[in-house]
């Protein structure tokens, strides 16, 4: 921990698009069904709802909204703290969620498989574009440049974007179209304005903050039956392709992740950081290991339908957890206020898994958005460890470095990695490892590896996409 730089959240961050990168990128119907999301089995892949249970891959989406959650403190709070009126933040959430909205839109257009069926040169050299183009909307470029330069730069590029998308001759008579976009993008897009509006004003009032969630979750039960005025509410939208009120349930997420960050913050802005006494070394170790063991058990547990043990193992694993961060530890702070936090709000999904059938990603239940955001904060006290105490800057750099530059890295492999392998002829290579399930998830770890290269590489350079 140096420099007040939150290391902790940028690798939990890296870590959940590195892993979104990863389950796109292994072999589809080869390997076990847990390497995939929980409702959408091996071999075929089909959306099954009627399939309960979570798998890692279910972590993925979660864990980024509760980082965007946690970076509002850092991002929002510290231009509140500059002085900047309310007027100006909200406009900047508000650009903000328009560019979240238009990268959904043209990445979902650009990708190969949307402008040709089957993907051809012309659709490689079509995704090499899009990237560039997104590149320069996004990228303030290094150089001594007046600052209308800069924007005139910026300017071309979301023109010639707008330009291509509107013109291009997509696959099967496709057309473009506004409600054609990037799902994940979308809710990003909808959740930076609205969680923004939260935290803008409950700032410094967490409690009033956390008073909204009830409302939420109340919005979502009335929503379950369709004569409600609740279900007409979250199913309308004048403008669906801009926002969509049912991606309300996604704030249980932000919102809870911004507590986290109030909690990081206050913890890395204090006047003197934590010191790890080598006699706390071993406490520190048992708590490193019981939040490993508290996201292994759950995911093993509610995917195997082992309810009753999953539960008692994991009171069990938190109560043990509990001695070990206890207030008279020598654990830092932060690790007891997140295990706290943490433990409610895994625990109210798990007495929440058999209401609507039982925990799902889609349709997303209750259980789903409290477990995962649960476990959330255990997964950022096992990277605060790995980033602030043991500093394993082999694995923990790379993360890190990604978590700071997460859009770049999220289109790298279908607009620059496969389609350059596709140029060179080097997908027939990637192609052999699709046939069993050690080799399918070798693919995905070589064109995952491939991103990260990539994405770092950047990083480096200091060119991040400003989103």
């Amino acid at each position: 921990m140096t420099n007040n730089r939150a290391y902790a959240l940028d690798a939990l961050r890296g870590y959940a698009i590195l892993t979104m990168i990863l389950c796109s990128a292994i072999a589809f119907g080869v390997l076990p069904g847990w390497m995939y999301h929980a409702q959408t089995p091996p071999p075929s892949h089909a959306f099954n709802p009627s399939v309960y249970g979570i798998t890692w891959v279910d972590l993925v989406f979660p864990f980024f909204l509760f980082a965007m959650g946690a970076a509002f403190p850092f991002s929002i709070g510290k231009k509140i703290e500059r002085g900047m009126g309310k007027r100006v933040i909200l406009w900047d959430s508000l650009k903000r969620g328009l560019k979240l909205t238009y990268f959904a839109i043209f990445v979902q257009h650009m990708y190969p498989w949307v402008v040709s069926a089957p993907q051809d040169t012309y659709s490689w050299w079509i995704a090499l574009l899009s990237f560039v183009l997104l590149f320069l909307a996004f990228t303030r470029i290094p150089y001594p440049l007046a600052p209308w330069k800069h924007r005139l730069i910026s300017f071309s590029a979301y023109a010639a974007s707008i330009a291509l998308a509107l013109l291009l001759h997509y696959a099967n008579g496709k057309v473009f179209s506004l409600a054609y976009s990037n799902i994940i993008l979308l809710v990003l897009a909808n959740m930076a304005v609205i969680g923004s509006i939260c935290y803008l004003f409950t700032y410094s009032h967490p409690r009033t903050r956390m008073a909204i969630l009830p409302f939420i979750l109340a919005l979502l039960i009335s929503a379950e039956s369709p004569e409600s005025w609740a279900y007409t509410v979250l199913h309308y939208s004048p403008f669906p392709w801009l926002y969509q009120f049912h991606f309300l349930k996604y704030l249980v997420m932000v919102l809870i992740g911004s507590v986290a960050g109030e909690y990081l913050k206050t913890w890395l802005t204090g006047k003197a950081a934590p010191s790890f006494a080598t006699s706390a070394r071993k406490q520190i170790g048992i708590t490193l290991v019981l939040c490993l063991l508290l996201l292994i058990a759950n995911l093993y547990g509610l995917y195997m339908r082992y309810l009753v043990t999953n539960l008692m193992v994991t009171s069990g694993l938190l109560l043990g957890l509990f001695f070990v961060v206890k207030g008279k530890s020598r654990t830092p702070v932060l690790w007891r206020k997140l295990y706290h936090l943490g433990s409610y709000i895994l625990l109210l999904g798990l007495f929440l898994e058999s209401f609507q059938g039982g925990i799902r990603k889609d349709d997303t239940t209750l259980s789903y958005l409290f477990v995962t955001t649960g476990l959330a904060c255990f997964a950022l006290i096992i990277f605060s460890i790995l980033c602030d105490v043991y500093r394993l800057k082999i694995l923990t750099k790379p993360l890190t470095r990604i978590g700071q530059n997460p859009m770049l890295a999220y289109v790298s492999a279908e607009l620059v990695i496969m389609p350059i392998l596709h140029l060179l002829g080097l997908n027939t290579y990637l192609d052999l490892l699709n046939n069993g399930a050690t080799t399918g998830f070798l693919r995905g770890v070589i064109v995952t590896s491939l991103c990260l290269i990539f994405t770092l590489f950047f990083s480096k350079q200091k060119l991040f996409w400003r989103t």
